[in-house]
């Protein structure tokens, strides 16, 4: 039987061992929300009992003997669990009551997960006439977009003004120049950044000073343009939860000068950054606990004002799981006869793992195999497969047993940007994904089941059909 062990340094217990589960493919009729590609999560089954289940069956293909070894079929793939997309929106709403959640498209633009999103009731953060399109396909009324690229082509300007998305982002002279002259009816939001303790700051690029909000409010009043409020990105990441509170509270000044110039102020972006860590609801309950005070001392219930976010990896993240195999291996000796392991996947920063050199530290993945608790533990380097040097998931070797060819590797909380970002450089294709959806998700198609939500007929029609 195929163990599950974690590799030291991950969080959780390490030697856990998970069997391979019974998962089985939806064996719904045609007609049916859920069409038969998707994976039927049975009560108490999970995503980890699809991905070892879908392991095995690779591993034990008879396209693997010898004689067929150019068949292998031991492809790289990754697990989304729907069921833990809905989970993390409930999360979210449950922690701040407030805010209504505009999720990111360009996190991960899966058109399940756009789908039971926007089927759930989210909004959604757009950054390009593509996913403007993307998410307008499905149905979803054009007030529930947010442009939120504040840089923007003339020619996608057009494509939100002709479709009816009014919300638009700015920071700076320029933008509303092209804004009066393309789309005069836009609703806009100011953009400014205090994104100093985050892990991937944002301000070199995007967002203008605070002290420059006022000139940018008085532009947007001579060209006749309608400011609506305001918008403040503490970075991805935010190390310090109080950086919320500190910028709630100078987005009030914001607003009062926007009034005193003559917009109308109804509306706070707060956007994103919540995540600190995978796995780190309560750090998540602190960062709500600061935006709810600042927001109940600076913008109370009852003052007119609608609050909105831009959440991205907090509800991505932990929806999939990513399996890698050993395609090839050496052993290098170093000075003073240090040994290295160089394993080489068939995944790596052309597909899945792009983002992931960013990352101060690498991650660890779990071996799925027998392992001795004695084994030795050796630097090692994880290589992707095409011929470029840098392809490489980590910058920092990590400390793993010595394993061999055709060993899998599984890597949790992988779905922020990792496919959306996958190439086929190299002339290799990217990961496949499959999906698995629980029975609670399952009930969204029921509607004697009582999944009552707004507008439930457009939504609960937004899953019909998906697949392609």
């Amino acid at each position: 039987m195929l163990k599950l062990h974690l590799a030291e340094g991950l969080v959780g217990v390490s030697g856990v061992s998970i069997p391979i589960g019974n998962s089985k493919e939806s064996k719904e009729s045609p007609g049916s929300t859920w069409p038969k590609d998707i994976i039927a999560l049975e009560p108490g089954e999970t995503a980890w009992d699809v991905v070892l289940k879908k392991i095995k069956e690779l591993s034990d293909s008879p396209s693997l003997s010898l004689s067929l070894s150019w068949r292998d079929c031991r492809h790289a793939f990754m697990v989304a669990d729907l069921d833990v997309l809905a989970s993390r929106h409930q999360v979210f709403r449950q922690a701040l009551p407030r805010v209504s959640p505009f999720y990111v498209v360009k996190c991960n633009s899966s058109p399940w997960m756009l789908r039971v999103l926007a089927a759930l009731g989210t909004s959604f953060d757009c950054s390009s006439q593509g996913e403007l399109e993307q998410v307008l396909d499905l149905g979803v009324a054009p007030s529930r977009i947010v442009y939120a690229n504040a840089c923007k082509p003339v020619s996608h300007i057009r494509f939100a003004s002709l479709h009816g998305v009014k919300l638009l982002v700015f920071n700076s002279e320029e933008e509303l120049i092209k804004v009066a002259q393309h789309h005069p009816g836009a609703r806009l939001v100011l953009w400014w950044t205090q994104d100093s303790d985050s892990i991937f700051p944002l301000s070199s690029k995007f967002g203008a000073r605070l002290e420059v909000c006022e000139h940018l409010l008085e532009s947007a009043r001579d060209l006749g343009l309608a400011v609506v409020g305001t918008s403040f990105h503490v970075g991805s990441r935010c190390q310090t939860p109080r950086n919320f509170m500190k910028a709630i509270v100078d987005c009030r000044r914001v607003f009062e000068m926007g009034s005193s110039i003559g917009h109308d102020m109804s509306l706070l972006d707060i956007r994103g950054g919540f995540s600190r860590e995978e796995g780190s609801d309560p750090e998540f309950e602190a960062v709500a606990g600061v935006i709810n005070a600042a927001l109940a001392q600076d913008f109370p219930e009852g003052s007119g004002v609608e609050v909105i976010a831009e959440p991205g990896r907090f509800y991505a993240t932990f929806v999939c799981t990513t399996a890698v195999n050993i395609i090839a291996k050496k052993a290098v000796l170093e000075p003073r006869g240090r040994r290295k392991l160089l394993y080489y996947l068939n995944d790596g920063h052309y597909g899945t793992f792009r983002i992931f050199p960013r990352e101060s530290e690498p991650r660890m993945p779990i071996m799925v195999k027998e392992l001795s608790p004695k084994l030795s533990l050796f630097p090692c380097t994880l290589f992707g497969p095409t011929c470029d040097a840098f392809d490489k998931l980590f910058l920092k070797e990590v400390q793993l047993p010595e394993l061999d060819v055709g060993d899998w590797l599984v890597f949790p909380f992988m779905g922020a940007y990792t496919s959306v970002l996958s190439s086929t450089f190299s002339g290799l294709s990217p990961t496949s994904i499959c999906y698995a959806v629980g029975p609670e998700l399952r009930c969204l198609g029921e509607e004697e089941r009582g999944w009552a939500m707004s507008g439930s007929h457009q939504d609960l029609n937004l899953l019909r059909g998906v697949g392609g």
